[in-house]
């Protein structure tokens, strides 16, 4: 035990270390209860933007549709009159046109013209649109104009006074775990604010060519559609628009769409009631990782070129199949999926620096963007090549695939285009890589590593030189029968 001095000692050190020292006086401190503090209330940012959010209410007529027809009875049955007079009844009475309504939300970015946002299945077929505000005020809407694949619309009423209105902030500025807050009409009930945090970035839901979705656990719920997404300075920076839910009810999986992608779809269908994208011309696929080692690619990014459209934009700048698009405008091209969105915001008629790795090497070349029509079909177009007649067919077998020059008979046995050239494939081994692939017989081979081939003994030194080179994988461009064009990955250790 410690004498005595000591323990006096301990105790005066830890009352000090407890208090505060004033003129030899110690002032004891009280102890401090620990509480539970929830994130900074949104109060008043909400009651701000309250007024400049609308409920879209639409009603259309829509021609009814008849019932189950009449079960079949005996002839002469009791039970006949009685059923022909029920159903009759029951199909006239389904036949008349009747309204249908629907809810949705969206939000003024122009108070004097009266201009709102909303999503475009939102009004879809609507006969009638109508802005219902915060103070009960209940608008006509006219539709500007709509755009399908980013699912945005634009409206205009026409108000007595200026409307409250909201500005669109940098969507690309957000970081996954930013608040974010919605304020839309979930279900009919109007005027909800619910709060969450961005939980991704860049998300491709497969509900347009353009997908670029912002994902929050902010709850959104039917009726949400077409409101807005606010930052916590008050700015949007998204347009809700689609949730995941087996129930129908918010499961904290909301995607919106960002500001960057909407507000020049939105310029446009006020200016033109319609959108003006950029086109290219070329029809691209994903650069896996076999693709970019057979390619000698430090790592799978950019958009392969599997065709150029004749006269399209693309083939007047010379670019080629089995280029792959590195950069674009002075952008990095990180993947297939971001080429399109790049290329339809881009202004028509620009000049524009589209940077591709041609067999190794970085080649800058410079396209002039044309329009894109709805209706553009993009297809690779195939050079004729005249086939030797004098040569006898050359066979032989590669990589998991029965090969044969391409003469009339197999043209015919396969159904193959006169315009289609190259290494016809008679046969796919099962269990080959090319079998995995998807190879078929009746495709024609026209490329092996990017370099032309016309027969079998073409096919086979361009596969010795990949193999004598270290390369896993050779890059097969394949044509279909008419003609249509991919690349493929083969596998060289089936070799």
């Amino acid at each position: 035990m410690a004498p005595e001095f000591i323990r006096r000692k301990i105790s005066r050190i830890a009352f000090a270390a407890a208090g505060i020292a004033l003129g030899g006086m110690i002032a004891i401190q009280p102890v401090q209860t620990a509480r539970a503090q929830g994130p900074v209330s949104v109060a008043d940012l909400a009651e701000n933007l309250a007024d400049a959010v609308v409920n879209i209410s639409t009603a259309q007529t829509v021609q009814g549709q008849r019932s189950v027809p009449m079960p079949e009875v005996p002839e002469g049955s009791p039970f006949q009159e009685f059923f022909e007079e029920f159903f009759n009844r029951q199909n006239r009475d389904n036949d008349q046109p009747r309204r249908v309504q629907s809810l949705g939300s969206g939000f003024v970015i122009d108070g004097k013209e009266g201009i709102i946002i909303t999503n475009n299945h939102v009004i879809e077929g609507a006969d009638e649109v109508t802005a219902n505000f915060n103070d009960g005020t209940k608008l006509k809407a006219e539709i500007l104009g709509t755009d399908e694949k980013t699912d945005l619309a634009v409206l205009k009423v026409t108000p007595e006074t200026p409307l409250k209105d909201v500005n669109f902030g940098d969507s690309d500025k957000i970081r996954v775990g930013d608040w974010v807050m919605a304020i839309g009409n979930p279900f009919g009930l109007g005027g909800t604010v619910t709060v969450g945090i961005v939980s991704a970035r860049n998300r491709d839901i497969n509900s347009g060519p353009y997908d670029n979705f912002i994902q929050t656990d902010a709850s959104i719920n039917r009726g949400n559609s077409g409101g807005p997404l606010f930052d916590m300075e008050g700015k949007v920076v998204g347009i809700n628009t689609a949730i995941i839910s087996p129930s129908g009810g918010s499961i904290g999986i909301g995607f919106a769409i960002p500001a960057k992608t909407a507000m020049r779809v939105i310029e446009q269908l006020r200016e033109f009631g319609e959108t003006r994208r950029g086109w290219l011309g070329v029809r691209i696929q994903e650069v896996t990782d076999e693709i970019a080692e057979s390619l000698g690619m430090d790592e799978a990014m950019g958009a392969l070129v599997a065709g150029v459209t004749e006269d399209g934009p693309a083939a007047k700048g010379k670019v080629e199949p089995g280029d792959v698009i590195i950069k674009f405008d002075g952008s990095e091209v990180e993947s297939m999926r971001e080429l399109p969105r790049m290329v339809a915001e881009t202004a028509i008629g620009k000049e524009v620096e589209v940077v591709v790795l041609r067999k190794g090497e970085e080649v800058t070349i410079s396209v002039t963007l044309e329009r894109l029509e709805e209706n553009e079909v993009e297809e690779a177009s195939a050079d004729a090549e005249e086939q030797p007649e004098d040569q006898p067919v050359e066979k032989s077998e590669v990589l998991g695939m029965m090969l044969a020059e391409l003469d009339d008979a197999l043209r015919k046995q396969f159904s193959i285009d006169e315009d289609v050239t190259g290494v016809v494939v008679t046969e796919v081994i099962a269990g080959s890589s090319a079998e995995e692939k998807r190879v078929t017989a009746g495709d024609v081979i026209k490329e092996v590593a990017q370099e032309p081939v016309s027969t079998p003994a073409d096919v086979e030194a361009e596969i010795k030189k990949l193999k004598d080179d270290g390369r896993r994988s050779a890059l097969l461009l394949l044509a279909n029968p008419t003609g249509d064009v991919r690349f493929v990955p083969v596998r060289i250790e089936d070799e």
